[in-house]
């Protein structure tokens, strides 16, 4: 075996330990979620992607700009009126006890990639209507694998799902598999949602929004 196989063999072991970790782990677990898409940031995909998301020009730019979603002034997006994107994100936030994900400065496009998608998961949360119960995160899991493609760690997430769901709650599997394919067909049908730069838009009706990047809402909301 060549020291790059024996390499290959190792990565692929580390996978599959922490991937079957998780599925053992209850949901909602953010230490092995983190861990796993460590083990899985390998360069390559992240080349694939970068690739990919520079064919639209939102992405083009950002990958220019580097731009980051800042401090977010919750108090001052709850002023906003009720129909704006701001007031409906602070809403998500505070109703749901979560804080912004503040990444560190990005030095390279994966770095980037990375913490443009932490630091915006939230939003997007809110964007497509995807609550953060057990459906919505599976929804916005299918979502995320066709907007970003070559993603291992949203695929990984969507595997996990299934598994569980082999494993432990056979009875929730046509569920789950609708709301994966509603997902991603909401994701097919929607404009690219990446590099956009959200803090400029805020003041915005989020009816609007959803209008421009052609967002169908597959299910109600549940706030």
């Amino acid at each position: 075996m060549s020291a790059r196989e024996h390499t290959q063999q190792k990565w692929e072991e580390l996978v599959l330990q922490t991937f079957l970790e998780m599925v053992r782990t209850k949901d909602g677990d953010l230490e092995v979620v983190a861990k796993l898409s460590q083990v899985l940031a390998d360069l390559d995909s992240f080349k694939s992607m970068a690739i990919f998301l520079r064919e639209h020009q939102e992405g083009k730019q950002a990958f220019q700009e580097y731009p980051r979603l800042g401090n977010v002034d919750f108090n001052q997006l709850h002023k906003l009126p009720t129909n704006t994107l701001g007031y409906a994100y602070s809403n998500h936030m505070w109703h749901r006890g979560l804080t912004p994900f503040q990444p560190k400065q990005a030095t390279n496009d994966y770095e980037f990639i990375g913490a443009h998608i932490s630091e915006t998961h939230d939003i997007w949360h809110v964007v497509t209507g995807c609550d953060t119960d057990i459906i919505g995160e599976i929804r916005l899991e299918a979502f995320y694998v066709k907007q970003l493609r070559f993603s291992r760690f949203w695929l990984s997430l969507l595997a996990k799902n299934l598994l569980k769901t082999t494993i432990y709650q056979i009875e929730n599997s046509e569920k789950y598999l609708e709301t994966i394919t509603e997902g991603w067909m909401m994701a097919k049908n929607a404009q690219p949602l990446f590099g956009i730069q959200w803090n400029k838009l805020w003041h915005i009706p989020l009816e609007d929004i959803r209008a421009n990047l052609k967002i169908k809402i597959a299910k109600q909301e549940n706030s």
